[in-house]
């Protein structure tokens, strides 16, 4: 598979290319997380290439990228509490530290994490948990795929 995509994260999913999309929201687009040591990590990518903090957006575009950040949360936690016993709770952060782009990191927690890390931030997990190979997104990921998918459309019938 191409991982031109990554380049621009943004500009694939406007184009239909970034395979990680879940759903296209109102202001931007429900992703999975390419790393998965926490599963069901999503993100929600602004539909806005050129935003680069919350604060660029005009006040309506902020509160629908809000709105869909809480709906994708909502997905997130519902989906993950289903599948996965151990479930918490959800994190919710926008940082862009990083990444040039406005996006917002929803992170599910579980009480199987380890004990130093379960009430941490996410950011204090080891450097390799990010790119491990077997932290990395893939098909076996698919039910979460659908899980999260099919929350998110059911929030939609609810709007």
């Amino acid at each position: 598979m191409d991982d031109s995509w990554r380049e621009d994260r943004i500009g694939s999913a406007l184009r239909g290319a970034n395979p990680t999309v879940l759903r296209r929201l109102e202001a931007g687009f429900a992703v999975i997380g390419d790393a998965q040591f926490l599963p069901g990590y999503c993100v929600l990518l602004s539909d806005d290439p050129t935003a680069q903090r919350l604060s660029d957006l005009p006040r309506e575009r902020r509160s629908a990228f809000l709105s869909d950040m809480d709906r994708l949360g909502e997905a997130v936690e519902r989906a993950c509490g289903r599948l996965d016993p151990g479930f918490r709770r959800v994190n919710l952060e926008i940082l862009g530290n990083t990444d040039p782009f406005l996006h917002a990191h929803v992170w599910p927690r579980y009480d199987w994490e380890p004990d130093d890390l379960v009430r941490m931030p996410v950011w204090l997990y080891p450097r390799d948990s990010w790119s491990a190979p077997e932290h990395a997104l893939g098909p076996r990921h698919d039910p979460l795929r659908v899980a999260i998918g099919a929350e998110l459309d059911r929030s939609a019938s609810r709007l």
